[in-house]
């Protein structure tokens, strides 16, 4: 469930209240380009409802997972990216500096394994 803490930057991206590089948007999420890129193509899938991290999800939830998890296929199809990392950070230990769940789609380079 949504925190009723502050707004996150996400919330003010997705509200317009703060200016981004949207990329794609419809009732669900919005896509943007990452501000820090680490990767020569770097999105951020952001759902418009607020749920704080993965762990905090709901089985409710797993409706709008998928559909964030479609959005990062088509994304990927429309970019013509063959190869990509969709990357979901939890905490800060995982690097979670947002607390607000987005996936990263990361591409244009090879990535390393393991990551981190």
């Amino acid at each position: 469930m949504a925190s009723v803490e502050e707004k996150t930057i996400f919330e003010k991206i997705i509200s317009r209240e703060i200016p981004a590089d949207i990329v794609f948007e419809n009732d669900v999420a919005v896509i943007i380009r990452d501000i820090n890129p680490q990767a020569p193509v770097h999105a951020l899938i952001i759902p418009k409802r607020r749920i704080d991290r993965i762990e905090a999800a709901q089985d409710g939830d797993a409706e709008l997972l998928g559909k964030l998890l479609i959005m990062a296929r088509d994304f990927a199809k429309s970019h013509n990216l063959t190869g990509f990392r969709l990357v979901v950070n939890n905490g800060r230990q995982a690097g979670e500096t947002v607390p607000h769940l987005h996936i990263h789609l990361l591409s244009g380079r090879p990535m390393a394994w393991p990551p981190g």
